[in-house]
């Protein structure tokens, strides 16, 4: 990471702390760990990850999303654009950010739970922290993308709820076997929630590797590479125009 970027990176994470996005996100990880400590061996196999999948999607993109108004309400961006900054250091540095923020409130979650319930703690930490970092960049940048074109923040919450939801109800469907068999099983994975999911999933204790692991990799991983180069980096430039007034 260069200079340039680290400071940008820094700065971003003094935004999140400054909107209390850090607070707000530290809050709900101890409510899930409470919740996570409450519940029975049963449901916890499948609670937990679920939880993990929701952070690094959905929540992803809420946080993104609030933190690109209040850079609009603040004339941020309008500001970057007379440094000698890049877009893509920009862009950049918001998905680092926003990874670093999710990544922490991730092993505080991992910490509460192996800590009140560490006999049933089975999981590879590396796999587990991959597929965290994995989808959390796909969905920051699949957020910074639709930020670009939202009006207002109402909008904006209701579009990454439709979004979203969209795409996490088939998956919650088919983890709690609603919905079954292997032409779900493979129409499913062209669902990013779904492919974020096998990444987590495969971190779980017993998890059988397969094609659909690979799959999740692969979509993640190209996915968001695709993603930034194609939509990110190139609309930046037309935001940023909007919101300075030009």
């Amino acid at each position: 990471m260069n200079s340039r970027l680290a400071v940008l990176v820094k700065g971003e994470l003094s935004r999140l702390n400054k909107y209390n996005v850090f607070s707000i996100s530290i809050l709900v990880t101890l409510i899930w760990g409470v919740i996570l400590f409450l519940v029975n061996e049963e449901l916890l196999g499948e609670l937990l990850p679920m939880i993990l999948l929701l952070d690094s999607t959905m929540m992803s993109m809420m946080y993104i999303g609030s933190v690109m108004h209040f850079e609009k309400n603040e004339s941020t961006i309008s500001s970057m654009l007379i440094t000698p900054t890049t877009n893509s250091e920009l862009v950049a540095s918001k998905v680092i950010a926003n990874v670093i923020h999710n990544l922490v409130n991730s092993i505080l979650l991992i910490t509460v739970f192996a800590i009140f319930k560490g006999s049933s703690f089975h999981w590879s930490i590396p796999l587990l922290l991959l597929g965290v970092i994995l989808s959390t960049s796909f969905f920051t940048i699949a957020g910074l993308v639709m930020g670009y074109y939202q009006k207002d923040f109402t909008g904006m919450l209701v579009n990454i709820m439709i979004f979203g939801f969209g795409f996490l109800i088939p998956t919650i469907l088919f983890q709690f076997s609603i919905i079954t068999g292997p032409v779900w099983e493979n129409i499913l994975l062209l669902n990013p929630v779904q492919a974020a999911s096998e990444i987590i999933a495969g971190s779980t204790d017993g998890y059988e590797f397969g094609y659909k692991f690979i799959v999740g990799l692969v979509y993640m991983g190209i996915g968001s590479i695709v993603v930034y180069l194609f939509l990110a980096i190139p609309k930046f430039q037309n935001y940023a125009i909007r919101q300075s007034g030009v």
